[in-house]
Formats: structure tokens, C-alpha cells, sequence
């Protein structure tokens, strides 16, 4: 198995949390991943935390107090105190390992969010033995290369936030050299439509990261239009909260696996 299966990869941001399937309010639950493999989804996309005992948890905030009806800082908390935390009152916090052996054909995207997921997030893939479908990123650098140099395995990767910002200046510049030392220890770009004022995603930046090998996925998109337009433009892949919109168009394009 390997990560990037297919001609597109279609991610469903933090499961599929979303009224239609019961699961509301339940981002990053096992409930919401479940939901998205019941549609059929292979990839799912979500963000890891290190209790203060080293336990890797699935969950964005680095506190428990927006999702969960706990409180609490997750890297200042033991796994004994957060496995009593229910998100939306109802499921509880799941653990990253969880995840990861709960459906062995799963490929998730893990989005490193705190310098107490490093070596959790390392363990659960190593005790898992999910080299081949796990994608390691974070917006910061430090974070994923301190996860992927404990593996003993490789994995897939995506650049972080100012390994974008060389790229692009490289592909504004038509300085390919520039472009592609900012991406040489990734295989992906996964990035929104543009960050504040500065356009992200569009025909040269997509020609420069295929010229290069290296996939782009594209998040948060939950308007079918949208869908649409970054499809034709060549993305990779989409992330996004209505896993159900998107199945149902890349089904409509014969996109689809």
C-alpha cells in the first residue's frame, strides 16, 4: 500500500461531523471517522495532541474547552483526565492509535499540532505499523521532521507553513531552484486558496508542484462550485467538512474509487 492511491484523493476534514449522518458537533471523534468510511471515504484528515504522559490523541484545539465539555491544556493533562472529556458532550476524545488500528485500510492525514504530539504521534505509528498510509504534516517543520526522524520507517509528508511561502516566491519569481529546495523533503503541498491576501492555489503554482512530483490538496472546501473549479484546475485532492458533497460530485465526474 502506499499513500497516494489514484487520481485524486478526496479527505474528510476531522471525519464527517455533520447533521445528515447523526454526527454534529463531533469533529475528530471515531464516530465522525466512521461516518466518513460508511461513505466510502479512504482518506480522513485529522490533528494530534501529546497528553503530558505521551498518549497521542485525535483532537485540533490544544485545549479541551472548545470541542469537549472538559477543560484543560491536552499537553498539561495526564490520558486519564482526558479520556473522561466527551466531545459534544456524547463521544469521547479518541486516541490517535485508535484511529489508526480501528480501520487498518484507512489512510489518515495527521496534522502534528503541539511539540507533545511528536513522540506520541511516532508511537501510534509505529505501534500501529501505519508507515504506509499515514501523511505527517504541520504547519511547523520542527514538528513533522521531529515525528517522521523517530519512525523507523518513512512516511508521506506535506510541507509546513514557510516551506509554502519559499515555494510560491519561487513560482512568482521563476525561480524553480528556490521552488524546489523548499519542497525536496515533502511530497505534498496542502494549503488553502489563499492565505490572507496572497493567492495560494492556481494554474502556476499547481504546474510548478506537479513539475516537481509533489501532490496538492487543497482545504477547507465545502462549496460544490468550488469543488468544481479546483478539480479542473488539476488539484490533487480536496479537504473538506461535506464529505457527502464531495463524494457526490466526484461520482458525477467519474472521480470516484
Amino acid at each position: 500500500m502506499t499513500y497516494f492511491e489514484g487520481p485524486f484523493q478526496a479527505l474528510a476534514h476531522r471525519g464527517f461531523a455533520h447533521a445528515s449522518a447523526g454526527t454534529e458537533g463531533l469533529e475528530n471523534s471515531l464516530a465522525a471517522f466512521g461516518a466518513a468510511v460508511d461513505l466510502g471515504y479512504r482518506y480522513v484528515e485529522t490533528d494530534a495532541h501529546g497528553t503530558s504522559d505521551g498518549v497521542a490523541v485525535a483532537l485540533h484545539d490544544e485545549s479541551l474547552d472548545r470541542t469537549t465539555d472538559g477543560t484543560g491544556l491536552v499537553a498539561e493533562l495526564p490520558w486519564s483526565e482526558v479520556r473522561e472529556a466527551r466531545i459534544a458532550g456524547r463521544e469521547p476524545v479518541p486516541l490517535l492509535e485508535d484511529l489508526l488500528a480501528g480501520w487498518p485500510g484507512l489512510r489518515v492525514n495527521i496534522d502534528v499540532k503541539h511539540v507533545s504530539g511528536v513522540g506520541a504521534v511516532a508511537r501510534a505509528i509505529e505501534r500501529t505499523a501505519s508507515w504506509d498510509r499515514v501523511c505527517v504534516t504541520s504547519f511547523e517543520a520542527v514538528l513533522r521532521r521531529g515525528t517522521v526522524d523517530r519512525l523507523s520507517r518513512p512516511v508521506a509528508t506535506s510541507a509546513g507553513r514557510a516551506a509554502v511561502r519559499t515555494f510560491l516566491a519561487g513560482v512568482r519569481l521563476h525561480a524553480r531552484p528556490l521552488a524546489r529546495r523548499a519542497l525536496h523533503d515533502v511530497d505534498a503541498l496542502q494549503v488553502p486558496v489563499r492565505e490572507k491576501s496572497v493567492t495560494v492555489v492556481d494554474a502556476a503554482s499547481i504546474e510548478a508542484a506537479h513539475a516537481l512530483g509533489k501532490k496538492m490538496h487543497v482545504w477547507t472546501i465545502n462549496d460544490p462550485d468550488e469543488m468544481d473549479v479546483l478539480i479542473d484546475q488539476g488539484v490533487d485532492g480536496l479537504v473538506t467538512d461535506r464529505a457527502d458533497l464531495l463524494k457526490d460530485l466526484l461520482v458525477e465526474r467519474g472521480l470516484w474509487e
